[in-house]
């Protein structure tokens, strides 16, 4: 068995997808192979994980993206000549003619251009309806969340026996981070009250204005004690909100390598998302000990379980209840900690790229 993985969204800017991408193919192969498992364009060697650039090098990042852009816009059959060989082509939202002699399966993240479209740009919505187009005629899917799984059933009219849930993993550094790494991050961001933390691009969807809104509503004590912290790259539409964070701690974009300690130095995680397929940020911050706070709507109940405090993402005031109940209980974030800990175990790259080779199999009949 072959397959060939669209690792395109690895040489642009692009957060979870990229994130997903990254692990996933790494696991893959050190799981079957890197014969077993290629990548278009071929990457046998990347650089470290970054959200805001390519991760090969400048020639295979020209090349790749040249290449997509000749398959999806002129007739010449090219990714059948690159996927020569393969019994799969996986796909990614940027393919628009996948090849024909291949089987065709893609990974669903989520359908939130179809669900929730006030809440994307028009670049964004014109991706999406492109991937349900090719997602309809999957031989068979992925999808990170069951949640996700029943959205694509509902939302694209897809026979459920087509996807498969497999959950996404989290990166081993978020499993106990050293503590010097910690105290590092923490005195380079200087980082000198205790925090809490909200990590995620500044975008409608990630609901940030909610956050500041009922953190600012807080009593004086609180507030006074604890510092909330931002950190992430601002996406579209989010002048507004970033205008307002100078009222609190912004960091802007946090480089890979310290995505882990700056989520282990928090003492309280908030992600008041309004829909996630997956929810990283959430899944990381239990697999670093964090207690969290986060939305009872789409894949965040599965992701969370019973280790987080779930808030309606509409309500100012189930958030500042939840945060107010958090912050005063040394025994509760103790407690949610742990089990926030044990709970992402459930979660490793491994387990995902094992249960995505069996897919694979099924896929091609072996």
């Amino acid at each position: 068995m072959r397959v060939v993985i669209d690792a395109t969204p690895l040489l642009i800017r692009s957060a979870g997808v990229k994130n997903y991408l990254y692990h996933w193919i790494l696991h893959l192969r050190r799981a079957a192979g890197g014969a077993a498992v290629a990548t278009f364009p071929q990457m046998e060697w990347v650089r470290p994980l970054t959200h805001e650039a390519s991760v090969a090098g400048p020639l295979r990042t020209f090349g790749g993206l040249a290449a997509l852009a000749v398959s999806n816009h002129s007739p010449a059959p090219l990714l059948d000549w690159l996927a020569h060989g393969a019994d799969v082509f996986h796909a990614s939202v940027l393919v628009r003619r996948p090849p024909k002699r291949a089987r065709l399966t893609a990974t669903v993240h989520d359908l939130t251009g179809l669900l929730m479209p006030q809440l994307h740009s028009r670049s964004n919505l014109a991706a999406e309806r492109s991937f349900a187009e090719l997602a309809r005629r999957a031989d068979g899917l992925i999808a990170v969340s069951e949640c996700t799984r029943q959205d694509a059933v509902r939302a694209l009219g897809i026979a459920p026996e087509k996807i498969c849930t497999i959950h996404s993993g989290v990166a081993d550094s978020f499993f106990d981070p050293p503590a010097a790494r910690v105290d590092e991050v923490r005195a380079r961001y200087g980082l000198q009250r205790p925090f809490v933390l909200f990590l995620g691009t500044i975008e409608p969807r990630k609901n940030v204005d909610l956050l500041l809104d009922a953190f600012e509503s807080l009593p004086l004590p609180l507030r006074e004690h604890y510092q909330l912290v931002v950190a992430g790259p601002a996406g579209w539409a989010a002048e507004t909100t970033v205008a307002r964070l100078r009222f609190v701690r912004y960091l802007g974009y946090i480089p890979e390598p310290d995505l882990a300690p700056l989520t282990a130095a928090a003492h309280l995680f908030v992600y008041p998302s309004l829909y996630e397929g997956f929810g990283f940020p959430v899944a990381q911050a239990m697999a670093a000990g964090v207690p969290v706070i986060t939305s009872n709507v789409s894949a965040l109940p599965e992701v969370a379980g019973n280790a987080a405090l779930l808030v309606d993402p509409r309500s100012q005031g189930e958030l500042r209840a939840a945060l107010v109940r958090m912050l005063e209980s040394a025994d509760l974030r103790r407690a949610l900690g742990m089990a926030g800990r044990e709970r992402a175990r459930d979660f490793r790259w491994q387990v995902c790229a094992a249960k995505s080779l069996e897919f694979f199999r099924r896929i091609t009949g072996e």
